[in-house]
């Protein structure tokens, strides 16, 4: 019963990411930090299902390994559109 509820809560916090991932699309740090909601509810959904069939945990920390390179890139990224454009808004820029 308390695997069924941990499964529950992870997939309402993938949910709830991938909803304010196609919502909130006009700052870049709002995009970013849902994207980090949703790698964190896969990042718990692998740990369940590992600890559930009981394997290695080294993927994990490969999947984490990655996920904390994919947060260095988007501040990074960020940074310097601040940097460039003074503000994080996707209109505020063009693409061409």
């Amino acid at each position: 019963m308390m695997k069924l509820n941990m499964w529950l809560v992870i997939m309402i916090m993938f949910i709830i990411g991938n909803m304010i991932f196609v919502s909130k699309y006009k700052h870049l740090l709002i995009v970013l930090l849902s994207l980090e909601f949703i790698v964190l509810s896969v990042f718990f959904m692998m740990e369940l299902y590992l600890n559930f069939n009981n394997n290695n945990m080294y993927m994990l920390m490969i999947f984490l390994l990655f996920s904390v390179c994919e947060g260095a890139l988007g501040l990074s990224i960020l940074v310097s559109m601040i940097r460039t454009h003074g503000n994080d808004y996707f209109q505020s820029f063009n693409l061409l």
